[in-house]
């Protein structure tokens, strides 16, 4: 099992700081151990994704395992992809939430 406290490709995070705040995103780099990019295939799409510092998201104990695949096999991911993997992760958060 993964420490959440490294960072890994395709794992989920939740931005704490910034206009993004509250929402939701998968890292596709970690540049080094203190900052990662991140995407939502909504605001910021595979194609320019967004550097940031780990102090300012939390990480999530989810890896999709989707987005690991498509990064492997093809070195990119479809931001509809992501749109619908991070959605899908929200409800279960949100529903984990609720209970």
């Amino acid at each position: 099992m993964n420490d959440i406290r490294i960072p890994t490709l395709g794992q989920f995070v939740k931005v704490l700081r910034g206009r993004d705040a509250g929402k939701y995103a998968v890292i596709i780099g970690v540049e080094d151990t203190r900052y990662v990019d991140i995407v939502d295939g909504d605001k910021r799409k595979f194609e320019q994704p967004k550097r940031k510092n780990l102090l300012h998201l939390e990480l999530q104990s989810a890896i999709c395992s989707e987005v690991v695949r498509s990064l492997e096999e093809s070195g990119q991911v479809t931001n509809s992809k992501l749109r619908y993997f991070i959605s899908k992760h929200a409800q279960e958060q949100d529903a984990f939430i609720a209970d």
